[in-house]
């Protein structure tokens, strides 16, 4: 068996809008209407893989275990980091908790887009594993460059030198220079020479990540390390710092293009474009427009472009995107910029996920508020009152088991509840299937910070 480790971190925000900082690009349909996670997990879950090990930040737990969820992967396991301390850390925790056999392969690979079929995928990472059980490190190009060039061509032209100690080191050349692709940070090797680079190149890293998953917390299938021990792991990168002690390891392409999609050009890249080299996504039309992207990602806003040469335009309800394909570097600055004049859209996504669900503001004025709000099966809110606002609920599907004071009761599609102000309260599903409500608030105060905890399921009190 194939253990993977996805490496489900990072902001994204190279592909703002669609990508922030609280909704970050592994979790947003950017190729479709699934995540790139979770095509990962799909890749990651056919015969021969073990349940994969997903490597992410506490604050997206819920992301994480709702959308494996959802594509069916109800057995992969979720690795919480306390905060960031790099890819090595994260590579390094969670080959700790794959089984103790120095033989079990690793499949190491940071968040990509595969778009060739699965069964040469399969192909790929078969042929590289019958070299990798000899004591081989096989590090997987995208295969864009010259797919017609086989996996086992390259690895037949490709000789491992002799190992020092378990260790080989990398080739003497640039990842951009690869005659075969470019390479993704994705990389197949047993558990014993994974270990044995750490000790290489960062032996203290070892025993410090040992105490954080030691003393880690484990709930279901998830695990979140100590976080005492945790911020004391050097911040390590694990291609550029670790991979660096591994001598004359095998490239190969994964037999279809991927990328890893740093930026509006490499998702361009990979979409289906027109004879004039356009795509348009969603509401969005382009006349007498060359070598452009359109997107739009709001069902009631239309997005045209007329005349257009080498543009992205990226429209959602809440922001705008449109650049310059060859000033795409810039975002990360811009970005810096809408957050010194204090504009949330910046950073935060307009649809706000919760361990229960997700709530989206509709309207915002003075002394009023509207939300969208989904609670999916089993979710339960916290048992909280506000000092600034009350509260109108009316639900718009499924069935919402609401509290208020003393009074329990069950609300219908099409029923409604009023929020008194001061008023303990609550709403759960108890159904089995996600329950929508409308939420109008009106008061002098509407912040989000308006609330105080009682009780709360998912220890947020």
């Amino acid at each position: 068996m194939v253990h993977p480790i996805i490496l489900c971190g990072g902001t994204g925000i190279r592909l703002w809008p669609s990508s922030r900082e609280t909704f970050p690009k592994q979790f947003a349909p950017i190729m479709g209407d699934r995540s790139p996670y979770q095509n990962m997990l799909e890749l990651f879950s056919g015969s021969g893989f073990d349940a994969p090990v997903v490597a992410t930040q506490k604050d997206f737990r819920f992301l994480a275990e709702d959308q494996a969820g959802e594509v069916g992967v109800w057995d992969a396991r979720i690795n919480l980091e306390p905060d960031c301390r790099g890819t090595a850390a994260s590579v390094l925790c969670a080959a700790l908790t794959v089984e103790d056999d120095p033989d079990a392969l690793i499949l190491v690979s940071p968040i990509v887009h595969y778009a060739g079929d699965a069964e040469a995928f399969q192909t790929a990472i078969r042929n590289a594993e019958a070299r990798v059980r000899k004591g081989a490190v096989v590090r997987f190009l995208d295969g864009i460059t010259q797919p017609q060039i086989s996996s086992a061509k390259i690895l037949e032209e490709m000789v491992a030198e002799p190992r020092s100690g378990g260790v080989s080191a990398l080739p003497e050349r640039e990842d951009d220079e690869d005659p075969h692709g470019q390479a993704l940070g994705m990389t197949l090797m047993r558990r014993a020479d994974l270990l044995a680079a750490f000790e290489d190149r960062a032996p203290k890293m070892l025993k410090i990540c040992r105490k954080a998953v030691e003393q880690g917390k484990t709930e279901a299938n998830t695990l979140t390390y100590g976080a005492v021990d945790f911020a004391e792991i050097p911040n390590h990168s694990f291609e550029g710092d670790i991979l660096k002690s591994v001598k004359g390891a095998l490239q190969m392409p994964l037999g279809g293009p991927c990328t890893g999609l740093e930026d509006w050009s490499s998702v361009w890249s990979v979409m289906d474009q027109d004879q004039n080299g356009v795509s348009a996504h969603g509401g969005a039309l382009a006349v007498d427009c060359r070598d452009s992207m359109l997107r739009c990602e709001e069902s009631a806003m239309q997005v045209l472009g007329i005349g257009l040469t080498n543009v992205v335009a990226v429209a959602m309800r809440d922001a705008v995107l449109v650049a310059d394909r060859d000033h795409l570097a810039k975002i990360p600055g811009a970005l810096e910029k809408l957050e010194a004049r204090k504009t949330p859209h910046a950073r935060e996504y307009p649809r706000y996920h919760r361990p229960w669900g997700w709530y989206e503001s509709l309207i915002a004025r003075d002394r009023f508020q509207v939300k969208r709000i989904m609670v999916k099966p089993g979710g339960v809110l916290s048992l909280q009152s506000h000092v600034h606002r009350s509260e109108h609920w009316i639900v718009v599907g499924g069935t919402a088991k609401v509290t208020v004071d003393d009074e329990v009761k069950l609300v219908p599609e099409n029923g409604s509840v009023y929020i008194p102000l001061g008023a303990t309260h609550r709403m759960a599903n108890p159904g089995k299937v996600p329950m929508y409500l409308i939420e109008v608030q009106t008061g002098t105060y509407l912040g989000e910070d308006d609330i105080e905890r009682y009780e709360d399921i998912y220890d947020r009190c």
